[in-house]
């Protein structure tokens, strides 16, 4: 399914996000940026050694503590199809009432703040935090399906965001959102 916004095309696929061909994919990362399980584990073992060398010095040189939630970092795609990974931490659910809604629609425009900064031109997201996060998958299509076309009509760039859903019940949750949404 697809759609516009502003002169941003927005895809909705099913699918393996590590499959993709695009200028970056979004890496729903843990603070550590030192791989996990789940998209990030996957993005790790097919992207290879050289994701985790370039995590590695971001976390000595900008963020020793680990990357907060809702931040965004870029490093090299290693071995994906994509050229690079943009690695951004989703909340854990607790409830929506701990400011998990605005936390994860960070995560959508400080990525693609990245993705403009750098000049890409096509990003694809997973739905981040709704793994072993915990965020509702419901809640969390809304989250960031308006935070990605607040942010394309206002900022007009990239060129392409596709949302590559990993089980079928996500993706039709993420086109009814699509839908609702307009």
């Amino acid at each position: 399914m697809s759609t516009t916004w502003g002169k941003t095309k927005i895809r909705l696929i099913q699918g393996d996000i590590t499959d993709l061909e695009a200028d970056a994919l979004v890496n729903a990362a843990n603070s550590s940026l030192m791989g996990g399980g789940g998209v990030d584990g996957a993005i790790h073992r097919r992207g290879g050694p050289a994701i985790l060398e370039e995590c590695k010095q971001v976390r000595q040189k900008d963020w020793r503590d680990g990357l907060p939630v809702g931040k965004a970092v870029i490093t090299t795609g290693g071995s994906l199809k994509a050229r690079h990974v943009i690695h951004t931490v989703g909340p854990v659910w607790s409830g929506g009432l701990s400011g998990e809604p605005a936390a994860l629609a960070e995560c959508y425009s400080n990525s693609l703040r990245v993705a403009v900064r750098e000049h890409l031109r096509s990003v694809a997201f997973p739905s981040i935090s709704t793994g072993a996060y915990g965020y509702p998958v419901r809640e969390a299509s809304r989250v960031a399906l308006k935070a990605v076309k607040s942010y394309v009509e206002n900022e007009g760039a990239p060129a392409e965001v596709t949302f590559v859903l990993y089980s079928e019940n996500d993706f039709k949750t993420y086109v009814e959102a699509l839908e609702e949404l307009g």
